[in-house]
This record gives C-alpha cells, structure tokens and sequence, in this order.
C-alpha cells in the first residue's frame, strides 16, 4: 500500500481530536474524545497528561477505522496541543501540581493564572528577553509558573525530571525523544531562537538559576524546527496504543494556534494574519524581520514558519466569553433547551437568529442597538498585556427576552471583532503588512461570524475550504517529517486549499462600526480607571 496520507492530532482545552489527510490536504476521516479539565477557582485550571494521552490514543484508532485505511497507509503523524505545562518525575511519572497532592492531575493549563503575582515580579526586573515577548511577560507563561511551582510547591518542582509544554510531552510519549520544539520553547519558555540559547541570566535574575546549573536539561537542550522527523518515529509501545505502525515518522509539534496558522496562510504568510478562534483566541502575522509591537507577544523566530518571524497575540477568553456574556441573561436556560433540541451549540443557534432578524449579516450590527461589550473576563493579553482586565458591558435594560439575548449574543460578537481591530492596528501601526485576517477556530465556524469580524476591522476575512485548519497544520507537520514534502513550506503550499472571502461592509455599516469601535475603547478605558479607583490603597 501507498504511504500517502497523514495524521494530525489536537489537543485543546475540551478534547482531543485526529484526523486522517491525503497529500492533498483533504480531510478522510476524524475522531474526537473529551478532556477532563479540573478548576479549582477562577485562576485554577489543571489537567492529566495520562488522561489526555489516552483520549488522543483513541481518537486516532477510531479515525484510522472510519477512514477505511490501514496502519500502513499512514506516512507521518504530527501534533499539536494548548501551551500548558507538564510536569513528570522520574520515569515519567506525573507528579502534582496543585496542593491537592493529586499526581494525575500534573498540568497546568495555559489559562491557569495562578502566576499573576510571579509574572508581576519579572515583569517589574525588565530583562532583555521581554523584548521578545511584547514588553510584558504573561502568566499564561511557563516560566512564571514554573516559579509558582518552586516558591508553592517546593516538593513538586525539585522531584520533577522534566517540565514540558504539552505538544512536546505527546511527541516525547509517541517516540521517547526529548527534542523540544523550537515554537514551544521560543512563544511560551523565553527561548531565544533567534540567538539559538536560552538566556541564563534571565533565569538566574528570575529565581530559576539552578534551571540553568543544570544545563536546562528539564527544559530542554534539543531544540529542532516544527516537523522535524524525532527519533525513530514511534515507539513500538505508542504505536500499539495509537493502532499505527512502530517507526511511523513522527514531526516535532506546535501550540495549537499556530498549527491553525499553518493550515491557513498558506503562501501568503507574510500578509496574511491567522487567527484561531476557538476557546481562547489568537492571532499569528509572520515577517521576513523582526517586528517589536508593545502588548504582542515576540518577535519569535520561526516559532511558526520556518525562518520568518512571528508576533502573536489574541485573548484568553473568546468563544468562553461568549458563553460567558450570554450565561448572563434570563432567557439562556429556555435558548440552550431549544438549540439542544435543534442539535445545534446556543451560539450556532443565536447566530443563525440574528442572520434571519437582519436580512443580511452586516445589518445584524444594528441588532445590538446601544449594547457594548468588553469581553475581557479573563484579562486582556492584546494588546493591553493586562491580566488584571475584567469586562465590562454598558447599554442593559430589563429585557428579559429572546430578542435581547440575540442583541447580547451580537454585541459580544463585535466585542471579539474590536479587540481584533485593535490589534490590527497596534500590528500596523509598528509595521506589519496586514492585508488579511485566516479565519479558523470552531467559535468563528458560522458566516455571520466571519462577516461581522471582517466588518468590525475592516480587512477581510478568508477561511479556508479545507477541513479543520488546525488538524490539518498537525498533519503537515508529519507530512514534512515523512520526507514526502522537502519541508514545511512545500507542505503548505501542497496542502492549503482555496479560501472563501468575507469582505467588509463600506459606507453606513463603516461608519457605524467606528462609532462603536469608539465606543468600545471608551467603556474599556472607563472599566480600566474603575478598578484603579477600586484598587486605591
């Protein structure tokens, strides 16, 4: 049989999902499982790597089984995964991460803002590597965790053997190499792909001096691009739970945005902005040098594609905000009945209410009348690079009906849309080439979505016809570690398909998106100076 097809896998938040593509990038068959995901309290969140590793076992045997191919069919698997940091003992035994004691739970989510206060404290120190991180570290970081870890849980951090992101603990699991890929490291671990090293005095100036007396060798000291072949390939033990052959090539992961950004751009990654839309949200611009914008995270060295550099941004909460924003109302009980009855999620339900009350998707920004909505639940990361940010909404009545949640439903669309927009702009204003925003991401599936975030920027929008932008962007990275394409770029330019195009409302809906855009920045300005009166000592 002809090795002519790949697999992706993604972990997020919720769940894991493969898929099988041919070399073409046309999805064959996928499979999805659940994740669980345990939260504590508003900045707790934590998860089980054995937990996770199985529910991806058993989606890509029950993929492979729906595509009618066999294990010999399958010429490389490539995976990607939230930014979230593993911690194993010795013999790659999870270990705890919270003071529960409980060693199954051995993750730290990439929401996880326990590390605010230890974000803070670097933050305040000003090293050079902040530079290349938009200024301002995040807790949603590693290193600010993994302080957390040694000044709280002493006994878990200096029993640990290695400290993952979690795309390089499945690509570990699956072949036993400890590589590190260059995108993790580099977005989310202070690594300086540019200068090819870790910057000691970054650590040592941080608390972590003996990360870098060790050599950083629970950090990693292998740092390869992303689908570089590793090892060699799948263990015979992985491959048996996976349902694949031993020696499979496997290719060295992303985080999952920039998987989503590589199934994308395509060929225009120079002018083109992914952005992933999913749980959290965010956005990928590549250039050929390096672009510093304040409240941006990077520029990062081929952290997506290989040998440009990448400023990422985007929020921690997007389509949970929309949950969040639409939990608020008293007629969401009744509307989540009726969409469950409908096989449909309530946003895809209020989405496809608002598309017929507006006659045509740029006249459903007028559905939100005077409603505003700064969706910051969980802080805003850009470009504010504010964790402390909280949201704020301005324009509620005593309504209590359908319509109204529809009118919410919308204004937190174009609290999505805006935040984009100021992005954009901030990207632009440093230099950046924006001429498109990728759409992918399951929170952006509907085109009433797709047409109001095009509008609220003013750039249009593309979504690929390809299936599952982001499984793909994995399966492309074992398409480049099997050998049948010299690299990634010639994957992504085989594999990316034709794209659909929304493009922004002109005239009236122009002018009254800058109106709200104004708005927007007014209430989130507003929001921000009252927790400062608040904070007052």
């Amino acid at each position: 049989m002809v090795k002519d097809h790949f697999i992706g896998v993604d972990v997020g938040t919720g769940s894991a999902r493969a898929g099988v593509f041919s070399r073409e990038g046309g999805l064959v068959a996928s499979a999805k499982r659940n994740i669980a995901l345990w939260q504590d309290g508003p900045d707790i969140a934590e998860q089980s790597s054995d937990d996770i590793w199985s529910a991806v076992c058993a989606s890509v045997r029950e993929a492979l089984a729906v595509s009618g191919l066999g294990a010999d069919a399958i010429a490389g698997i490539g995976f990607d995964a939230t930014c979230s940091l593993v911690v194993l003992g010795q013999g790659g035994k999870p270990l705890p991460v919270g003071p529960h004691g409980k060693a199954e739970r051995n993750i730290i989510v990439w929401m996880d803002h326990r590390a605010t206060g230890q974000a803070a404290r670097i933050n305040r120190a000003g090293h050079r590597v902040l530079d290349y991180v938009g200024g301002v570290i995040s807790p949603e970081m590693e290193t600010p965790k993994l302080l957390w870890l040694k000044e709280k849980l002493p006994a878990t951090y200096h029993a640990a053997w290695q400290f993952l992101d979690l795309a390089d603990f499945l690509t570990w699991r699956a072949t036993g190499s400890l590589d590190r890929s260059v995108c993790t490291v580099t977005c989310k671990w202070t690594y300086m792909a540019h200068e090819e090293r870790w910057d000691e005095s970054y650590f040592r100036q941080t608390g972590l001096g003996d990360l870098a007396d060790q050599g950083f060798a629970r950090i990693g000291t292998e740092i390869v691009p992303a689908g570089q072949a590793l090892g060699a390939g799948l263990t015979p033990a992985a491959a048996g739970e996976l349902g694949l052959n031993a020696g499979t090539p496997v290719g060295a992961g992303l985080i999952d945005a920039h998987a989503g950004g590589l199934g994308t751009v395509g060929g225009t990654a120079t002018t083109t902005m992914a952005y992933v839309l999913g749980t959290s949200a965010c956005t990928m611009a590549s250039s050929a040098e390096p672009i510093f914008i304040p409240g941006v995270w990077g520029p990062y060295h081929s952290a997506m594609v290989p040998g440009l550099w990448l400023n990422e941004g985007g929020q921690s909460s997007a389509g949970a905000a929309i949950d969040q924003t639409v939990a608020l109302h008293p007629a969401t009980p009744e509307a989540r009945a009726t969409a469950a009855s409908k096989g449909l999620s309530l946003p895809d339900f209020l989405a496809g209410l608002a598309a017929e009350k507006a006659g045509s998707p740029p006249e459903a920004v007028r559905l939100a009348g005077n409603l505003v909505v700064v969706p910051d639940f969980l802080g805003n990361r850009s470009p504010q690079a504010d964790p402390e940010a909280r949201a704020a909404m301005a324009g509620l009545g005593m309504e209590r009906d359908l319509d109204s949640l529809v009118s919410l439903y919308v204004a937190g669309i174009l609290g999505l849309g805006y935040g984009l927009r100021q992005i954009v702009e901030a990207s632009r204003g440093k230099g950046a080439a924006v001429e498109t925003i990728a759409l992918s991401g399951g929170a952006g599936r509907h085109p009433l979505v797709r047409q109001l975030l095009a509008d609220c920027t003013g750039v249009p929008v593309a979504v690929s016809r390809q299936a599952e932008p982001v499984l793909l962007g994995a399966a492309m990275l074992g398409a480049t570690a099997s050998g049948v394409f010299a690299n990634l770029g010639e994957a992504m330019q085989a594999m990316t398909g034709d794209s659909e195009t929304f493009t922004p409302a002109a005239g009236d809906f122009a002018a009254l998106h800058a109106r709200r855009f104004a708005a927007f920045e007014t209430l989130q300005r507003a929001a921000r100076d009252i927790r400062n009166m608040m904070t007052e000592s």
